[in-house]
């Protein structure tokens, strides 16, 4: 199993996600993934860099792959534009670059006004999206017209040698077998095997599966708990609320109703080796290839310590 490092957009300025990469390839991690976000989930959290500008400065920082978790290609970001930044991307990175796409929350995508879609609609959005970024990174011109897409003599010339690989978001039935039938590989946030199981047998086959789960280190497990729980209250904000929610304070009013206990459930607190490598064999045995980390908080330098002392050299 592959481990890598998450670079939560939502949390640290762009100096201090560069400074992240640095550590987390220094301490042995293997790749990495980054966050697209136009707002953070709360206000305490602080931050949304345009994660475009943070991938470019990543390839002059480090050399591990990058794969976005995700980006929406559907109304913020018209798919012909995302089409030639991850294009660019993926030459910055010399083809270490994957275009994790998803189909997005209000909390980012709102932001014109424009009415939220519901699911069904916005999976067939993301279908059409994927439909016109692969086209465009064939070379041609392309002229598209969708049900929800126009592109009309349309052509990106700063191409990899090879296409980026798509990787898809999905938690639904419906969204897990779309990732299966449009992706080349799946992306999500739960250790749940009977979600791999639904992508592998909808078509995924032995595609990658990509997973990831929060910490919040610290001196000690309540300290870490607190960190958590104050920074990402909405990590037990329960449902689709997550994704119809439009801005940080409907996050926050609705985190008001989260207790400190379910969120220090959602996350490995403290400084404990055990308790991470317990999270990464739940990824293992519900079928993951690969795992992603991210910190909360200040002290992700000791993060990266406790992986290099212990948890990365007893996984090997």
């Amino acid at each position: 199993m592959r481990i890598g490092y998450f670079l939560s957009s939502e949390e640290y300025t762009p100096a201090e996600l560069l400074a992240q990469a640095r550590g987390a390839e220094q301490a042995g991690f293997e790749a990495l993934w980054i966050s697209d976000h136009y707002h953070p989930w709360v206000d305490a959290q602080g931050q949304s860099p345009f994660v475009w500008s943070t991938i470019g400065a990543l390839s002059q920082v480090c050399r591990l792959p990058v794969t976005t978790a995700v980006t929406c290609p559907t109304v913020r970001i018209h798919p012909a534009v995302v089409a030639q930044a991850a294009a660019t991307s993926a030459v910055l990175h010399e083809g270490r670059f994957v275009l994790g796409v998803g189909s997005g929350e209000a909390l980012n995508e709102h932001i014109f006004g424009d009415a939220w879609p519901q699911a069904d609609v916005r999976l067939e959005m993301l279908a059409e999206a994927v439909e016109v970024i692969r086209e465009l990174w064939r070379g041609d011109f392309v002229n598209h017209h969708g049900r929800h897409y126009t592109v009309e003599h349309a052509r990106i010339y700063t191409r990899p040698e090879t296409p980026p690989s798509i990787y898809v978001s999905g938690f639904g039935p419906k969204a897990i077998e779309l990732a299966a039938r449009i992706g080349d590989g799946y992306v999500s946030m739960m250790p749940d095997a009977d979600m791999v199981r639904r992508f592998r047998d909808a078509g995924g086959g032995d595609k990658p599966c990509q997973g990831g789960f929060k910490a919040a280190y610290a001196d000690t497990a309540d300290e870490g708990a607190r960190i958590a729980y104050e920074r990402w209250p909405n990590a037990g904000v329960p449902g689709e609320l997550s994704q119809v929610l439009p801005s940080p304070r409907h996050f926050e009013q609705a985190a008001e109703l989260v207790r400190p206990e379910q969120v220090r459930e959602a996350f490995v607190c403290g400084p404990d080796a055990d308790g991470h490598l317990e999270m990464i064999d739940r990824y293992a045995k519900a079928g993951f290839d690969e795992v992603y980390v991210a910190n909360t908080g200040p002290h992700w330098e000791g993060l990266f310590d406790l992986y290099r002392r212990e948890v990365l050299p007893r996984l090997r």
